[in-house]
C-alpha cells in the first residue's frame, strides 16, 4: 500500500503521465477518492490477465501472406452398407418359363439408393411401359398426333408402341369396364388382353377402371386367360377383397401391384395383408404419382422415404416401385393453350411428363408407365446413360469441382 501520508499529498501530473506511471508501478492496490481529473485525450487499455506494457496500437501488424495452395485433406468415400435390400420381381415369362413372351424383365434388387454407383451398381435398370387403352379416350393434342390411327384399336396401339416406339412393356388399361362408361363384361375384357398378348411379345401390365368390385371380377378372368404369362395386375387396393385378389394372382402365377394413396402406413398395411397369400417376389408397390406442380414434391418424398426405409431394414417396404407417370398429363399446364412465355404446348406436355419421370427416377422408381413417345425416349436415354457406366469410382467424387487461386 502507498503510505497514508504520501496519499494525502497533492500530485501534479506532467503531460507525459510519467509521475502517474511511476506511482502506479509502486502500488499493489489503488484507491481513488474525491478525485478530479482534467485531461485532454485519455485512453485506458484494460487487458485482463496481462501486465501493463506497450499499448496494443503500437504493436506492428502481422504481415499478410497470400496463400498459394489450398489445404490438403484426405478424402474418404462416403460408402455405406445397408441392412436391407429390395426384392427382385420378374415380369413376363418366356416359353421356357411357361409363357409366350419374347423375354422377361426383372426389376428391383437394389442395395443402395438410386444410382449410388460408388456404393453398388444398379442391378436392373428401371424400365418404361407404354400406356394403351382399350377404348378411345380424350387425349392431349401433343399425344393424339402420334396415335390418331390406333386410338380405337388396342391391338394396333400395342403393336405401334412396341414396333415404332420401342416399348419395354405394355400397360393395357381396361377402362371400358367401368360401370359408368361401357360396363364391358369381364369375359370380353379378358379377350382384349388375350388379343394383345398374341400381337406383341413383351411383358404385359393390365389395369382396371378403379371400381373395386368390377376390377376384381375383370382381373380374375384376365388372370385365367393369361395364366403363365406373369402379368402385372394393376392394381390391388385396400378396398378390394385381398384374399380373393391375391388368390387368383397366386393361382395363375402373376404379380400384384399394391396401390396406396401417398401414405406409407397404408402401404405397409396393404403389403402385410398381401403377405398372408403372396410371396414378396410377386408384389410391386405404387404409392401414387402426382404431376409436376400438383404434388410431385410430395410424391417424391413418399417414394424416397419408402426406399430409404426399405434399405435401412423395413421388411414391409422392400419392394420395387412403380409410377403412373402418365398422370403428368392431368396438369393443365401440360396441355392447355397458355401465354407465349409458357412455350408451345406440343413441347411443354412431353417436357412435363419427362420432368415428372426424371424426378421420381432419382427417388428410386423401377417401373414407369408413360405415354408420349418423346418423353419415353428421353427417359430411356437418361436411364441408359446413368446405368451404362458400371460401378462408380468413389475416389474421384471430390474432383467434380476445381479452384484456381
Amino acid at each position: 500500500m502507498v503510505e497514508k501520508e504520501e496519499r494525502k499529498k497533492p500530485i501534479k501530473l506532467g503531460d507525459d503521465f510519467t509521475d502517474l506511471l511511476d506511482l502506479l508501478g509502486k502500488a499493489d492496490e489503488i484507491e481513488l477518492e474525491d478525485v478530479d481529473l482534467a485531461v485532454g485525450d485519455l485512453e485506458i487499455w484494460l487487458q485482463p490477465g496481462t501486465t501493463m506494457g506497450v499499448p496494443p496500437k503500437l504493436v506492428a501488424p502481422l504481415a499478410k501472406v497470400k496463400p498459394t495452395t489450398i489445404l490438403e485433406a484426405k478424402f474418404t468415400p462416403p460408402i455405406d452398407q445397408y441392412p436391407g435390400q429390395i426384392v427382385e420381381v420378374k415380369l413376363g415369362a418366356t416359353k421356357s418359363e411357361g409363357g409366350t413372351r419374347g423375354k422377361s424383365i426383372t426389376i428391383g434388387g437394389e442395395k443402395s439408393p438410386a444410382f449410388y454407383l460408388f456404393e453398388n451398381p444398379t442391378p436392373h435398370p428401371p424400365v418404361i411401359s407404354f400406356d394403351v387403352f382399350d377404348t378411345k379416350i380424350p387425349l392431349a393434342k401433343a399425344v393424339k398426333m402420334h396415335l390418331k390411327d390406333v386410338l380405337e384399336d388396342p391391338v394396333a396401339w400395342a403393336k405401334l408402341a412396341v414396333n415404332k416406339f420401342g416399348a419395354n412393356l405394355i400397360t393395357l388399361h381396361l377402362i371400358s369396364v367401368d360401370p359408368l362408361l361401357q360396363d364391358t363384361p369381364p369375359k370380353k375384357a379378358a379377350k382384349t388382353v388375350e388379343d394383345v398378348l398374341q400381337a406383341v411379345d413383351v411383358p404385359l401390365i393390365v389395369g382396371g377402371c378403379g371400381d373395386p368390385q368390377k376390377d376384381m371380377d375383370v382381373f380374375e378372368k384376365v388372370a385365367e386367360v393369361g395364366e403363365g404369362e406373369r402379368l402385372l395386375i394393376s392394381s390391388i387396393t385396400q378396398d378390394m377383397d385381398i384374399e380373393r385378389s391375391a388368390g387368383f394372382v397366386k393361382k395363375h402365377g402373376h404379380v400384384a401391384l399394391a396401390f396406396s394413396p401417398m401414405d406409407l402406413n397404408r402401404a405397409r398395411e396393404l403389403n402385410r395383408r398381401l403377405y398372408e397369400f403372396l410371396p414378396k417376389e410377386q408384389i410391386i408397390m405404387d404409392t401414387t404419382t402426382a404431376a409436376l406442380g400438383y404434388g410431385l414434391d410430395y410424391a417424391y418424398t413418399i417414394m424416397e422415404r419408402a426406399r430409404l426405409a426399405a434399405l435401412m431394414g423395413d421388411p414391409e417396404l422392400q419392394h420395387p416401385m412403380s409410377s403412373g407417370t402418365t398422370n403428368a398429363w392431368a396438369a393443365r399446364e401440360a396441355w392447355m393453350e397458355m401465354d407465349p412465355e409458357w412455350g408451345p404446348r406440343e413441347l411443354r406436355g412431353p417436357i412435363w411428363e419427362t420432368v415428372t419421370a426424371l424426378t421420381l427416377l432419382s427417388a428410386g422408381v423401377d417401373l414407369f408407365m408413360m405415354m408420349h413417345p418423346a418423353a419415353v425416349k428421353t427417359v430411356k436415354e437418361v436411364i441408359k446413360h446413368l446405368t451404362s457406366k458400371g460401378s462408380g469410382q468413389a475416389e474421384k467424387i471430390a474432383n467434380w469441382v476445381s479452384m484456381k487461386i
